[in-house]
């Protein structure tokens, strides 16, 4: 999910979402100029090497166990949640997209309420633990997938996700702070190091899942014959109502054979259930090391007024200027999963191809998302933005005039990479600029992110199943322009010097930049 938020040390594409304020407020109150433009430390150690005790060893190599397994456990989680998700608007269509609506709008309520609260009352590890068997109940709805069933198990997940993205994000940040102090070394560099850690297990998850679904799913599938005329309904002409398959319960259980459905429910539902249990039996408890860890004042912070601070910075001038690019980004991840895989992949060559051509997507996505890092530090973020809007423009367009054959086989897979490579140029990008122009609010401003790009998630599940593709195409196109023409705006006023501030030296809002100050 989707992210899909904290890519290479700030986010994950997917559900996003999964920011950590105490990571970024680090950088911000020792010095705003600490973050590069990718959120690398600027600055140097500030502590010296020093040698360790046998004692110190073993916490420090515990701390390592504990951060390996912990991205162990979501690899498992998400190999099986990613791929059934991609897969939804092709075996459940109507239902399926139906609870991924529900889903993303049950975690932007979860996001509001529920993180602090139960880390409160169930702490980091349970927390994680907790929130992963959400998860199971959604695989378990995939044997008998009726609205009834993915709606509700949907709403579940999104209520347990933020507490989970939240309580890891919580938990890596605390251990590498007491590493840092262990070691001698700056935290921003250990931080961003064991978030570097995590991704890089999480990114994989991709891969894994839709090689599991797609050999599920071509076991005794020799190819096929699609007409003409069936063609000529896909890809841009491609509309919900005109699915072969479709029933009077927008379902579309007949499209694959029920052991097929039954292996893959099997698969990641076990999946699912053994994430839960590895950290319940291998990671050790936060109270294990925080006796070393640094008081934070934020973790006394109430909800409603962290939930009142998140709507006041939508005031914001910069944040009025993004909103349209981080709700982008939560379209363009959607519409991959649901609207490219149900009306290129699935409709031109077969729902046992989404799975391989999804690979394509994961493996592009994840080695950008490494590689970006060094090129922004090389060539700045504009370069950067504008090498990711373009290639997305440029599928897009593609999307508009191509049709689908079974002919055209690498055209699929180069669309699904370089939407990949477009991907980790938002997942990674965006979220270091929220901590770049925010600098001391990054609570309120990473809760506008998880806001506004699940509000992009729920435009375009909302929209799969009522609309052909031809309107979505347009939507992607309005927004994608929007995006970057507010992104480029943001970057022209702070070459300026800045946005106006009053005299006091905070932001003036932009209602009181057009209506005058209270």
């Amino acid at each position: 999910m989707a992210d899909k938020g904290l890519k290479v040390g700030f986010n994950n594409p997917a559900f996003v979402q999964d920011d950590d304020p105490v990571q970024l407020r680090t950088h911000t109150q020792k010095d705003p100029d600490a973050i590069s433009s990718v959120g690398n430390p600027a600055t140097p150690a500030s502590k010296e090497s020093k040698i360790l005790t046998p004692e110190e060893k073993r916490e420090k190599v515990a701390i390592l166990k504990n951060i390996i397994v912990i991205s162990i456990a979501f690899t498992f989680l998400f190999t099986s949640y990613n791929s059934m998700s991609n897969l939804q608007s092709s075996i459940n269509k109507v239902d399926g997209t139906a609870a991924q609506t529900a889903l993303y709008a049950a975690f932007v309520f979860s996001c509001c309420f529920l993180p602090s609260w139960m880390i409160r009352r169930l702490h980091e590890k349970y927390t994680m633990a907790a929130c992963m068997l959400c998860y199971s109940t959604y695989m378990a709805a995939q044997f008998y997938p009726r609205i009834y069933t993915l709606v509700p198990t949907a709403v579940v997940v999104g209520l347990g996700a933020a507490p989970m993205w939240s309580a890891k994000c919580t938990y890596l940040t605390k251990v590498a702070t007491i590493y840092a102090d262990l070691v001698g070394v700056s935290s921003d560099v250990v931080i961003t190091r064991f978030f570097g850690i995590f991704f890089l297990f999480f990114q994989s998850t991709q891969v894994w899942g839709n090689v599991i679904s797609s050999s599920v799913l071509s076991v005794g599938v020799a190819g096929e014959n699609k007409t003409e005329e069936a063609l000529q309904r896909c890809g841009f002409h491609f509309c919900p109502g005109d699915a072969s398959g479709d029933n009077s319960t927008g379902n579309s259980t007949d499209d694959i054979p029920l052991w097929q459905r039954y292996t893959m429910s099997s698969i990641y539902l076990v999946f699912a259930l053994l994430s839960s249990l590895i950290v319940i039996l291998f990671v050790d408890s936060l109270s294990t090391f925080e006796r070393k860890a640094p008081s934070s004042s934020a973790d006394d912070e109430s909800t409603l007024k962290l939930l009142a601070k998140t709507f006041i910075h939508i005031r914001h001038p910069y944040q009025v200027l993004i909103i349209p690019i981080t709700i982008w980004s939560g379209l363009e991840q959607a519409f991959l999963s649901a609207d490219f895989t149900a009306a290129y992949v699935s409709c031109g060559l077969g729902v046992y191809m989404v799975g391989f051509v999804m690979i394509c997507y994961g493996v592009c996505d994840a080695v950008c998302s490494y590689l970006f890092t060094p090129l922004v530090k090389a060539v700045g973020r504009v370069p950067v933005f504008t090498l990711g809007a373009l290639i997305n423009l440029g599928v897009i367009i593609t999307l508009r005039y191509w049709t689908p054959t079974p002919d055209g086989l690498p055209v699929f897979f180069a669309l699904a990479g370089l939407w990949g490579v477009a991907d980790a140029v938002w997942q990674t990008q965006i979220n270091a600029l929220y901590g770049v122009i925010f600098p001391g609010e990054s609570e309120a401003a990473f809760s506008n992110y998880r806001l506004w790009e699940s509000t992009g998630f729920i435009i375009s599940y909302a929209c799969s199943t009522l609309i052909c593709i031809e309107p979505k195409v347009i939507i992607l196109l309005v927004f994608l322009l929007l995006g970057i023409l507010g992104y480029y705006a943001v970057e022209s006023l702070e070459r300026r010097g800045g946005l106006t501030k009053d005299g006091e030296g905070k932001v003036v809002y932009i209602d009181q930049l057009l209506f005058g100050k209270d």
